[in-house]
């Protein structure tokens, strides 16, 4: 069996998933594109070391921040972890609230006919020049994506550029769950308080060092890392420049919180048969 638990960022995840793990007998497996990452911790919230000491944790904090990590390598990795897990008698729980990772790692998505080109030929090109493109290429899939979302973007035209097309490539795949026993289960939040949950979780990662952990990262790295797309990271960088006020960064931090939660209860809406719990005592009575 395998356990997936998902669910609106800040909805209590970690702490679900290790006392179910200490109750079966599972082991956790990340499921956060971000969390992955070594050294940028407090605005992707990650588990704590001594909390993933618990138990067993699987793909947190083993990918360098100058790594251009992405969910072909990550379905790679997961279905390692998965295999891992199981093999020793051991139930993996599959937690985070990265829709996508899930879908890569559970469902038949086929990257490895699509290699990842050089993506030094879009450097030059705008958000507006690079959307139009893939307009041009595949509206369909075009209306799937922020033109803002420069990463998906370049992904959706590398694979457009390698199938013609990236809506007729993914019509060829069937997008079934690969394994036997999967069971999805996602934690239930009541929108607003999810929105006042995640406005009280802003607030703390400020207090904990947010300011200070960023600053340090982008002196180091600089500011052009797939990592520091994260929110919580990318909203600083116009503080850091002088750009706009550390109020207003925080600010800004709250509304995309919101922004995301409210894709995240769009897409778990559509893409998972998911059975929403409150908690421990639920996802037991279910298994």
């Amino acid at each position: 069996m395998i356990i997936v638990l998902t669910g609106v960022t800040g909805s209590g995840k970690s702490k679900v998933a290790i006392e179910l793990a200490k109750r079966i007998n599972g082991e956790v497996i990340n499921a956060d594109a971000f969390q992955v990452y070594k050294e940028i911790s407090i605005s992707t919230c990650k588990p704590s070391l001594e909390t993933r000491s618990i138990v067993p944790h699987h793909l947190f904090d083993f990918v360098s921040i100058e790594d251009d990590y992405d969910v072909s390598r990550y379905q790679v990795d997961a279905r390692k972890a998965i295999e891992d897990v199981l093999s020793r008698g051991k139930t993996p729980i599959i937690a985070g609230g990265t829709g996508l990772y899930i879908r890569a790692a559970l469902y038949d998505y086929d990257f490895s006919s699509t290699p990842q080109s050089d993506r030094s030929k879009f450097d030059n090109l705008s958000n507006e020049e690079l959307y139009q493109r893939l307009l041009d290429l595949d509206e369909e899939e075009a209306k799937k994506v922020h033109p803002n979302n420069r990463v998906r973007v370049i992904r959706a035209l590398e694979i457009c550029e390698a199938h013609g097309s990236k809506t007729a490539f993914l019509s060829t795949q069937k997008h079934d769950v690969i394994y036997e026993d999967v069971k999805f289960f996602g934690l239930e939040r009541e929108r607003n308080v999810s929105y006042e949950t995640s406005d009280e979780r802003v607030e703390e990662l400020f207090k904990i060092g947010l300011v200070q952990e960023n600053d340090m990262l982008l002196k180091k790295y600089g500011a052009e890392r797939r990592a520091f797309k994260a929110i919580g990271f990318k909203e600083m960088i116009p503080y850091f420049e002088g750009k706009i006020s550390l109020e207003d960064a925080k600010e800004q931090i709250k509304i995309n919180t919101r922004h995301y939660i409210k894709r995240q209860n769009t897409f778990f809406a559509h893409q998972f048969e998911i059975t929403w719990v409150k908690g421990v005592e639920e996802i037991l009575k279910c298994l």
